[in-house]
């Protein structure tokens, strides 16, 4: 079980590509799943927000959350 952390300020879920893909694949959600590359433009022209570290590209959740909505808003 996850326990929270109270860090004293307000910190945004980070997902790393590997999480997105495996959340993708898993849910379904696009067959097959976007290339890391195109997830790293999506962040470059800022459809997705993230921030590159040391760890590579990490991506907010909410951001990622906010482009599935998206996808689903124009498939209606």
């Amino acid at each position: 079980m996850a326990v929270q952390y109270d860090f004293g300020f307000p910190v945004r879920r980070k997902l790393r590509l590997s999480e997105i893909e495996e959340i993708l694949r898993n849910a379904k959600v696009i067959q097959p799943i976007p290339t890391r590359r195109y997830f790293t433009n999506k962040l470059e022209d800022g459809t997705l927000e993230g921030v590159l570290t040391e760890f590579g590209w990490l991506v907010y959740e909410d951001s990622f959350k906010a482009w599935v909505r998206s996808l689903e808003q124009r498939a209606a």
